[in-house]
C-alpha cells in the first residue's frame, strides 16, 4: 500500500504584483514554501485552502483559479509518502495584517515550529526562492503567464 500525502497552497499577489511567501521551520528543518497545507480527511480542497489560510495567515481568502497540479513524482521531504499538491489563486476577504520581513528565515520566536511571511515581486521571483520541487515548478509556470500578462 502507498501513502498520498495531498497538499494545497495558495498563490497571493498583492496590488504592488508582489506574490506572498512563507518562511517556515519544523524541528529544525528550514523551508519556504507558498502559504498552504495538507488536506485533512473529509475535507475538499478549497475547504482546506480556506482553512490553512486561517491557521497560517490569519485571513480569510476567497479562491478564485486553479493553477496547477503536480504532474511528476514528489516524495516527501519529511517521510514515505508521494505528494500531490493543488495551486489556486487566492483573493484576500480582509486585509493582511501580519508582519512581513524582507530577511530568508527572520522568525520572532523560538521553538520547533516557527514560520515568518515575506512579499517577493513576481518579477523578481526565482525558482530557488522556494524549497521544494512542485513550489519550484509552480515559480517557472507562474513566470511564464507573468511575461504574457
Amino acid at each position: 500500500m502507498y501513502n498520498f500525502n495531498v497538499r494545497v497552497y495558495g498563490l497571493l499577489i498583492n496590488e504592488h504584483n508582489q506574490i506572498l511567501l512563507s518562511d517556515e521551520e519544523e524541528y529544525g528543518v528550514r523551508f519556504s514554501k507558498f502559504p498552504g497545507g495538507g488536506l485533512e480527511y473529509g475535507e475538499g480542497l478549497i475547504e482546506a485552502l480556506k482553512r490553512e489560510f486561517i491557521e497560517e495567515c490569519e485571513l480569510e481568502v476567497e479562491v478564485t483559479n486553479h493553477f496547477y497540479t503536480t504532474d511528476f513524482f514528489v516524495k516527501s521531504a519529511f517521510n514515505d509518502s508521494q505528494i500531490l499538491s493543488v495551486y489556486y489563486y487566492v483573493k484576500p476577504r480582509g486585509i493582511f495584517s501580519k508582519i512581513c520581513k524582507n530577511a530568508l528565515f527572520d522568525f520572532d520566536d523560538e521553538g520547533d515550529i516557527r514560520q515568518a511571511f515575506r512579499w517577493r515581486n513576481v518579477d523578481d521571483l526565482m525558482t530557488d526562492d522556494v524549497t521544494f520541487p512542485t513550489d519550484q515548478r509552480v515559480v517557472e509556470l507562474l513566470k511564464q503567464q507573468w511575461k504574457k500578462v
